[in-house]
């Protein structure tokens, strides 16, 4: 067994979280902070002998993963979503190395959509620090796109992968969608202007990025589902945003 601590966030992913969890069956201990679910996914987290389930109210990803970072019983965190499976490879390498407390650890992530791993539309290479020692680094406490803070330290980049499994169907892209448009909202009311024309202009170059930029034109139609779905959050953050900051004009 690893004598690593894992983290996972979860609300309603029993679509998903039976292989994240199955994928971390070598770990010692495996945290899970659950936000809600009305599904099946507590029920999963039981499931697995080395698992504690911990339930808060969504304060943000990154405060959320710092209270999973303090529930941790070891010093080495590896943080993966409720939609993410550790490679059989990764499992191999961890197991066999020796980890550097001057160091923070990266894997290269597969993104698949409609089973079929995604190399188009800035989806890849796609690379993220999700493995550190808990007394040299730690999560920013941004309330989304939360990072791994380890000033000092230097990275190490792992060739083992993580899979990325988050769109399993046509409506996970419109919740996807719908929340973190909001939570991009939220996160910068006050500290960003917006408009209408830029909430337009914003969606119209993320298209024209993602689907030409970034070559998702060869990806058939998950390139162009995938380019259309960057394009409609992107215009739906800054129109969000646009409201946020014109109602908070009238408080």
């Amino acid at each position: 067994m690893l004598s690593i601590s894992a983290i996972v966030l979860t609300k309603n992913s029993e679509k998903t979280l039976y292989k994240t969890l199955e994928s971390l069956k070598s770990f010692k201990e495996v945290i899970v902070i659950d936000t809600g679910s009305t599904d099946d996914s507590k029920k999963i987290v039981k499931s697995f002998s080395n698992t504690k389930l911990y339930e808060h109210t969504f304060t943000g990803f990154g405060a959320l993963r710092l209270a999973a970072t303090d529930y941790a019983t070891y010093p080495w965190i590896l943080s993966l979503d409720s939609d993410e499976i550790l490679s059989k490879e990764a499992i191999l390498t961890l197991s066999l190395k020796t980890l550097s407390l001057n160091k923070v650890y990266s894997f290269p992530f597969h993104n698949y959509f409609n089973n079929r791993f995604i190399k188009w539309c800035g989806w890849y290479p796609d690379r993220h620090i999700r493995l550190f020692h808990k007394d040299q680094a730690k999560f920013s406490s941004d309330f989304v796109h939360e990072k791994v803070l380890y000033e000092g330290l230097t990275e190490e980049k792992l060739s083992t992968p993580i899979e990325h499994h988050s769109y399993q169907e046509i409506s996970d892209f419109l919740d996807k969608m719908q929340r973190y448009s909001t939570l991009f909202a939220e996160q910068n009311r006050y500290k960003q202007t917006s408009s209408l024309s830029k909430a337009i202009f914003h969606g119209c170059f993320a298209f024209f990025k993602s689907y030409i930029l970034k070559r998702g034109i060869f990806g058939g139609n998950e390139g162009f589902i995938i380019a259309l779905y960057n394009s409609q959050t992107a215009y739906y953050k800054y129109l969000k945003l646009w409201e946020n900051n014109r109602d908070a004009s009238c408080l």
